[in-house]
């Protein structure tokens, strides 16, 4: 008998700066329903899944700014998403810009949350590795203001139980980062969503441009075979306002093959059912942490 989980993707197109929350959020309920029909209990989507990726422009008044926040999940926009995940009974993971006030002091994150069958709430994570610079860089063909208008996040990779399954978030480039997915292994997680904005164009190294779909499913499929875990890597992708997104959104077995890859420069659902049980082919035979890792002579590993 095997733990399988049918884990869906909902990779999502272009979204413009004057679109509203509520026309997102219904192509949102669209992708979460095909997703439902082809058998999903678990639905993927983006990075900052509700708006456009306003890091991309220089704004200097904080009020025009806040617009692209939430300071409430779920809130009047985003509440038929829930309802009707929760008529369907299916979780799902998505990404937002969080506005929130933690003793008296105003803080704003790039988060994910998970949500449960019962449309509940039951994980929140909060970007670690923010990109970008935070001062107007105006030879740029687009900004990546991320460190302005962010602070990153505390937490860690914690592990949530769903599905029958232990799960972890991550969000664009967290991927990068191998300490990611072996901090997420090491507590115990069998499976990382991680959603992403990443432009084609990248400012300080031009000639890597060619690489970017290269590289993000060369750390995807590293993170997942070193670690013993599934990843879905769900992406925002077409031109959206002049830049071009990677797309590509694929679920990556624990042996580091991609089982699944989205086709098109548009919104697209791809499915994979997910034997949990496979983690257990790395963990156990290949790897195995507990026999074979040498913290000892790691040191610098855990250097600040």
């Amino acid at each position: 008998m095997t733990r399988e989980i049918i884990i869906a993707g909902a990779q999502m197109g272009p979204i413009a700066r004057v679109d509203t929350r509520e026309s997102v959020v219904a192509r949102m309920t669209t992708l979460l329903e095909k997703a439902a029909r082809m058998g999903a209990q678990l639905v993927v989507f983006p990075e900052l899944a509700l708006t456009t990726f306003f890091p991309r422009w220089f704004m200097a008044e904080q009020q025009e700014i806040d617009v692209f926040f939430e300071t409430q999940m779920p809130n009047e926009s985003t509440e038929p998403l829930f309802t009707r995940a929760r008529s369907l009974g299916v979780a799902f993971t998505f990404g937002f810009a969080e506005k929130v006030t933690e003793n008296g002091i105003v803080r704003r994150f790039n988060t994910s949350v998970l949500v449960n069958i019962q449309g509940e709430i039951v994980a929140r994570y909060r970007k670690i590795h923010l990109p970008g610079h935070s001062e107007h860089e105006p030879w740029r063909a687009f900004q990546h203001l991320e460190k302005r208008y962010f602070e990153p996040g505390e937490g860690f990779f914690e592990t949530t139980d769903l599905l029958g399954g232990h799960f972890s978030m991550a969000i664009c480039n967290d991927r990068r980062w191998p300490e990611t997915y072996r901090e997420m292994a090491l507590r115990g997680a069998e499976v990382a969503t991680i959603g992403y904005n990443t432009p084609l164009h990248y400012a300080q190294a031009p000639e890597h441009d060619h690489l970017q779909s290269f590289h993000n499913h060369l750390c995807l499929q590293a993170g997942a075979y070193q670690n013993g875990l599934w990843v879905v890597g769900v992406g925002k992708t077409g031109v959206e306002e002049g830049c071009g997104l990677l797309g590509q959104s694929c679920i990556v077995a624990p042996t580091g093959e991609i089982v699944s890859m989205a086709s098109t420069t548009g919104d697209e659902v791809i499915v994979a059912a997910c034997d949990l049980d496979r983690c257990a082919e790395i963990r156990e035979n290949i790897f195995n942490f507990a026999k074979n890792r040498r913290p000892e002579m790691y040191p610098l590993l855990s250097a600040v």
